[in-house]
C-alpha cells in the first residue's frame, strides 16, 4: 500500500517483520526437537504436532505464491486441487522428520521474503484469488497464520514453548478486529454496554478458538454475565478451520 500501512494502526514493516519472526522462532524450536515430538497430539483436533507445521509450510506457500503472480498481474487459487489439494498435502508433510520441517519452513521462509514487495509498493493494492481481495489480506492472513500457529505447533514443548506472551499489542488489536465477526452483533464494538474482559492476548486468544492462558470473562455495564456462543472463523474463497487459512 503506498502509504506502507497493512492496517490503519500498524504499518506494513512491522507485520512482514512480527510475522517473519514468528515463523523464524517455530524454526529454532523445530531444529531442537527429537523426531518423536513431531507425531505428538497438537491443540487441534485430530492433528499432530506435524500436522500443524505441514500446514504452516503450506499455507506460506500458498500465500506466497498469491505476490508471485500479483507481481505478474495475475491471480491463482491458493491451493492446486483446492479444499482437497490442501488437506492431502497437510497429510503427506505431517510425517516428515523434525529436521525435513525445519527445511520445509525454512524453504517457505526464504519464498516469502522473495515474494513480498517492499513497504509502500503500490502492489500491496494488487488483486488476488485469496478472499477475493488484495495482496495486503494475504500479508495479514500471514501474519494471523504465523503467529497463531507459532503457539500450537510448540504447545506441550515446556521452556520450548511460543506462548501467547509472544503476540504483541498490534496482533492482538488485528485479530481482535479480524474474529469480531465472530461474535453476535451487540458485542461487537461494545454495544449495550457489553464487553470482554481479559488480558488482550488471552482474549485475542479466546477468539481464535484457544484455550487463553488466564481468565476470560464477560460483563454488561460492568456487571458479570455469560460469555457469548461463537461464529464460526470468518469465511474465505478458501473455507478455514477453526486454525485459519
Amino acid at each position: 500500500m503506498t502509504d506502507d500501512a497493512a492496517t490503519p494502526e500498524t504499518p506494513t514493516a512491522h507485520v512482514l517483520a512480527d510475522a517473519d519472526a514468528a515463523l523464524g522462532a517455530v524454526v529454532d524450536v523445530v531444529r531442537a526437537l527429537p523426531d518423536d515430538a513431531v507425531g505428538h497430539a497438537s491443540p487441534l483436533p485430530g492433528w499432530t504436532r506435524g500436522h500443524v507445521l505441514s500446514h504452516l509450510a503450506g499455507v506460506a506457500a500458498a500465500l506466497a505464491r498469491q505476490a508471485e503472480y500479483a507481481a505478474r498481474g495475475e491471480t491463482v487459487a491458493p491451493y492446486d486441487g483446492g479444499q482437497a489439494g490442501r488437506a492431502a498435502a497437510i497429510e503427506a508433510g505431517a510425517g516428515r522428520t523434525a529436521a525435513e520441517h525445519a527445511d520445509a519452513l525454512v524453504a517457505a521462509r526464504e519464498r516469502l521474503a522473495a515474494a513480498w514487495p517492499e513497504p509502500g509498493h503500490p502492489l500491496w493494492d494488487a488483486p488476488i484469488a485469496y478472499r477475493d481481495g488484495v495482496l495486503t489480506d494475504a500479508l495479514l492472513a500471514w501474519w494471523r497464520e504465523a503467529r497463531i500457529h507459532a503457539v500450537d505447533a510448540t504447545a506441550g514443548l515446556g521452556g520450548l514453548s511460543l506462548g501467547y506472551d509472544t503476540w504483541d499489542p498490534a496482533f492482538c488489536a488485528h485479530l481482535r478486529d479480524f474474529l469480531a465477526v465472530r461474535l453476535p452483533d451487540a458485542w461487537r464494538g461494545g454495544d449495550g454496554g457489553l464487553e470482554l474482559v481479559g488480558d488482550p492476548r488471552d482474549v485475542a486468544a479466546w477468539l481464535a478458538g484457544r484455550e487463553p492462558a488466564g481468565e476470560v470473562s464477560a460483563t454488561r455495564d460492568g456487571n458479570p454475565v455469560s460469555l457469548p456462543e461463537m461464529a464460526p472463523w470468518p469465511s474465505s474463497t478458501t473455507p478455514e478451520p477453526t486454525s485459519g487459512a
